[in-house]
């Protein structure tokens, strides 16, 4: 427990804990809270980075697939036809082997991009942290403000000062 927590003086001028302004109590509530907002950033950042390298590998392998499907398939598949009829099967049967090889490839690179994304994440240690935070602060209780009686008619409209 610090010196400010428990009442005793700690500096000279009024900076004690129990005599600080409003500005300074808030000065300091509005230091920590930003504070601790870039921790939990930084924290989901660390998180996120990690399954970034996953998702960069799940993406080229459907980046490859796509690419090997739209500019190999038509130039290998006329030429393996071609090579399959030369051995004495008919050509239409030779495309249509050639054919099924290529979307057997694309099914295959599809299938280890998928693997890849489920392997991704979420921050757990990001939502513990921003759970803990919020439990945290929705205890706190704020102080109530006196109500002044402003002596007019409409005393149910107030404005702030700030």
């Amino acid at each position: 427990m610090s010196a400010a927590d428990d009442g005793a003086a700690t500096g000279v001028n009024g900076a004690d804990g129990a005599n600080r302004s409003l500005g300074q109590l808030m000065a300091t509530a509005t230091t920590e809270l930003s504070a601790l907002v870039h921790d939990e950033i930084a924290l989901a950042k660390a998180e996120l980075r990690q399954d970034a390298k996953r998702v960069g590998i799940g993406g080229g392998a459907i980046a490859a697939a796509g690419t090997l499907a739209l500019f190999s398939l038509p130039v290998l598949s006329f030429a393996a036809a071609y090579g399959i009829h030369n051995l004495g099967m008919g050509l239409a049967w030779s495309f249509l082997i050639v054919g099924g090889a290529f979307l057997l490839v694309a099914a295959l690179l599809g299938l280890l991009a998928v693997n890849r994304f489920k392997k991704v994440s979420k921050p757990e240690k990001t939502i513990a942290s921003a759970k803990q935070t919020a439990a945290v602060l929705g205890t706190v209780k704020p102080h109530p403000h006196p109500l002044v009686d402003t002596g007019r008619a409409d005393a149910s409209v107030t404005r702030s000062a700030v």
